[in-house]
């Protein structure tokens, strides 16, 4: 593999972490067993602020998901960061749960989740490329248009 340095493609990207978030119930944003950390679910938040809030297929579009999507890979990379340290400790993505805040209809939610994953791609480089879920749901909390949850396995 090349030798990526996510903390450098970010700068490069012109790309900043958000503050995390507080989490709004009784769990943590992220934890660490051995090699592997979960990243809970994020939201597109910048700290405590609401980036986007709709359902697709209704008041949100597939360009503007792809953004929220993008918005909230940085925010779960925020609290991801903040349980390891330092984002080059991260040896691969393994995984990426995107949900989706759809109309029944819709069902173009891996287009949505594309922006979270082609970011990764980005920042990460090989080291980025996962596996994943993308699926609608009738709500998420708060309205949100797009949850994400992840898997890292880091070194």
């Amino acid at each position: 593999m090349t030798h990526y340095d996510p903390e450098g493609r970010l700068e490069e990207l012109g790309l900043v972490l958000p503050p995390t978030r507080k989490p709004v119930g009784t769990y943590v944003g992220a934890c660490q067993e051995g090699n592997l950390v979960l990243v809970a679910g994020h939201g597109p938040f910048d700290g405590p602020q609401q980036l986007y809030k709709g359902r697709l297929g209704r008041e949100i579009d597939i360009k503007t998901g792809y953004l929220a999507s993008k918005a909230t890979i940085l925010s779960s990379l925020a609290s991801l960061k903040a349980q390891i340290g330092n984002l080059n400790r991260v040896e691969r993505i393994m995984r990426v749960y995107g949900m989706v805040n759809c109309t029944p209809e819709f069902e173009r939610q891996p287009e949505v989740i594309d922006g979270a994953s082609d970011l990764l791609v980005q920042i990460f480089g090989e080291k980025g490329q996962h596996t994943r879920c993308a699926v609608g749901f009738c709500s998420l909390p708060f309205g949100m248009p797009v949850e994400i949850e992840m898997t890292v396995a880091v070194r």
